[in-house]
């Protein structure tokens, strides 16, 4: 089939209107959130699964590439095509049609279609007192579930561990290159193809066709795992082989139709301490005592540095501002906005460059100081604070371990109330974008972003990274903020203006070699970092003519995993 009759075929399955083919209406799906742009024949948005199912049958029949995309919330180009040196051209199928959440199991499991996004998921689950495996993070910017699911995504919450499902309906194309479907859901949904994939968006779950053994809806281990603080490697990183199971780590190297995935209560009469010091030395003797010896796990400790402290507090103040007196349901709509606004003043040669980052940074700064004073004092006196999280049953144990922790005049502690404790969290959450923000606020001398999700070895006891001179001259601003106890650190770099941003970024990596850490940590390979031999051995057998989303950790992008030199 020639590339003008799949595009004829695409658009009899779809509609017209959902079939894109004009270079300026695919921008925005063949263009990354941070990294990321490639050519496309076309972008193509299916309406519901049956048409989906089409659409991908099309494009394997026409030996066409496959990249599958839901929100194009990734940092790593993992989403996006990755330049021009594919042997085949590219359909990106975008599933945001398909925002369909279904509760089953009284609301302890869901099942979710290739649509539905985590600020979705969350707002479905909170009458009934649940909620999904992240909360506050992603899900701020629209991400999808099934992008934590393809990337075994992690987040704050200590006790849930990365995303992570054995239940999956799913396509994949064999070694004779012919799709297949595969229900591996737990739920009996027929045989014919086109049958169980209408019933599992109908939602059409009978409770005898629902089967209770079926697989993990979580990582259940990780809770016994992240407390091995002895142990010489990581908790969690990218692609663990631990944690890759069909669905789970695909990094699209299947075509997803619907996860089956577990919900957690929503604890309330949470407590929030505050923990400041000028010693990593006295945090990570209280990570590891608390690893170790306390009754049960926090439910997050976030860290920050003071650098990313009085970033975030610049550079942040907009997005805090729009969460706190927003809600975090009305972020996604905004950021959708805040792209088409680039979109738009991109054209217009007249507009200075980052139009809508200039605005909101300017609105930002017409409101009064938004942190407690308590916050700016202890930025004052200390270099390294922590944010702790802990269930009702846990605050008077962790109480107690402080008053005893603190010594000195190197660490401190309080006791947020509930209103110091939100504007906490939302402080950690604003320190992730505070570094686009400040670079596109001073392009003129930074050159871009060193962004690297960092995961450490759990027994890591010299945890904070002390560049060496040679880099650390060629870098404007370095923030470091992560999930502490499981040792996963972002290390944001801004680099200065004319120098080599991958080339610096290699030469920390290097260093991160030799500390025995493993990165990415939580945003996938993408196209940015080499997946290690075994995980490639994976993509492999999930997709043996390599013909969805090829090129994924820097692996051949050539059909039938042909080396790039034949």
């Amino acid at each position: 089939m020639s590339s003008s009759e799949l595009i004829l075929r695409l658009r009899s399955i779809t509609g017209a209107h959902h079939v894109l083919t004009d270079p300026g209406q695919t921008l925005r799906f063949r263009k990354g959130f941070r990294f990321g742009l490639g050519d496309v024949l076309a972008v193509v948005s299916p309406g519901s699964l049956v048409e989906m199912w089409r659409v991908a049958r099309a494009c394997v029949e026409a030996g066409k590439i496959v990249i599958m995309q839901a929100a194009n919330t990734g940092l790593t180009g993992g989403s996006t095509p990755d330049g021009d040196t594919y042997d085949r051209e590219i359909v990106i199928i975008s599933t945001l049609r398909m925002r369909v959440i279904h509760v089953i199991e009284d609301g302890r499991q869901v099942v979710c279609l290739p649509g539905a996004t985590l600020d979705q998921l969350e707002t479905r689950l909170a009458p009934l007192g649940r909620e999904p495996h992240s909360v506050i993070g992603s899900s701020c910017i629209g991400a999808s579930v099934f992008g934590g699911v393809s990337n075994n995504s992690g987040g704050a919450l200590i006790q849930r561990g990365p995303a992570y499902t054995e239940m999956a309906l799913y396509g994949r194309v064999d070694e004779n290159g012919e799709l297949k479907l595969v229900n591996h859901l737990g739920i009996d949904l027929g045989s014919d193809p086109e049958d169980i994939l209408r019933r599992a968006e109908a939602g059409n779950y009978p409770a005898k066709t629902v089967r209770q053994d079926a697989g993990k809806g979580h990582d259940s281990d990780y809770i016994t795992h992240v407390r091995e603080i002895d142990a010489d490697t990581p908790a969690r990183y990218n692609a663990d082989p631990k944690r890759l199971h069909e669905g789970a780590g695909c990094a699209g190297k299947v075509i997803l139709f619907a996860v089956r995935l577990d919900t957690f209560p929503v604890e309330k009469n949470t407590a929030v301490f505050w923990i400041g010091t000028n010693s990593t030395d006295a945090l990570e003797e209280l990570r590891r005592h608390v690893l170790s010896e306390f009754s049960a796990l926090p439910i997050s400790g976030e860290y920050i540095h003071r650098d990313a402290f009085d970033i975030a507090e610049k550079y942040g103040k907009d997005t805090f501002l729009a969460i706190r007196h927003l809600g975090t349901r009305r972020l996604p709509q905004l950021f959708a906005l805040k792209a088409r606004i680039d979109l738009l003043c991109s054209r217009l040669s007249i507009l200075p460059s980052h139009m809508s980052d200039r605005i909101m940074q300017f609105a930002g700064s017409l409101f009064p100081k938004h942190l407690p004073k308590k916050m700016y004092d202890y930025r004052d006196r200390f270099e390294h604070y922590l944010i702790l999280k802990v269930s009702e049953d846990l605050t008077e144990e962790t109480r107690d371990y402080l008053r005893k922790w603190r010594s000195g005049a190197d660490r401190d502690w309080f006791e947020c109330t509930p209103d110091e404790g939100v504007r906490a969290m939302l402080l950690r959450f604003a320190a992730a974008g505070a570094a686009i923000r400040y670079r596109a606020i001073h392009s003129a001398e930074a050159e871009d972003i060193v962004a690297i999700d960092v995961a450490l070895r759990r027994n890591e006891e010299d945890w904070f990274e002390h560049l060496p001179e040679e880099i650390s001259r060629d870098v404007i601003v370095k923030l470091y903020y992560g999930h502490f106890f499981c040792h996963v650190m972002h290390q944001d770099y801004v680099i200065r203006k004319g120098l080599d941003c991958m080339e610096i970024e290699h030469r920390i990596l290097r260093l991160l070699d030799q500390r025995g850490a493993r990165y990415p940590a939580e945003h996938n390979f993408g196209h940015l970092y080499d997946a290690p031999d075994d995980v490639k051995a994976y993509y492999r057998t999930l997709d043996p003519c390599n013909c969805f989303n090829p090129g994924i950790g820097r692996a051949t992008k050539k059909k039938n995993w042909q080396a790039e030199s034949v």
